[in-house]
């Protein structure tokens, strides 16, 4: 499955299966086609941006394959606020895949750095 001594690979997957969950909620609870669909995209699309980076061509496409996934769980964050105020997920799933999200984006952002710091000789 997911590289277990890999964090962000860890996170990232365990991230994805929650949205996947979320999005069958939403489609068969709540009926919500549209939202769940873009949320599905962007939450599912980190890790696989994720993956894409470890194939990186050169240290210059890792770090833009990691920039994708960064930018991918920022978008994530705001179809979850979304959600939350037209009130299809109640306040604890918000603040879950909130704080979940935040700290995907906390590490990525962190390994873009260090990356940018290699890449520069420094």
């Amino acid at each position: 499955m997911y590289k277990k001594n890999n964090i962000i690979y860890q996170k990232s997957f365990d991230f994805a299966l929650d949205i996947v969950k979320l999005y069958k909620l939403l489609i068969a609870e709540k009926k919500e086609y549209v939202l769940s669909r873009q949320i599905l995209k962007s939450g599912t699309s980190i890790g696989a941006n994720v993956r894409e980076a470890d194939n990186a061509e050169s240290k210059a496409d890792f770090i833009h394959k990691m920039s994708i996934a960064q930018k991918e769980a920022d978008e994530t964050i705001y179809w979850i606020e979304l959600l939350y105020a037209s009130e299809f997920i109640e306040k604890s799933s918000y603040d879950k895949l909130s704080e979940k999200a935040i700290e995907i984006i906390k590490i990525i952002k962190a390994i873009i750095i260090t990356s940018k710091k290699s890449l520069k000789g420094n």
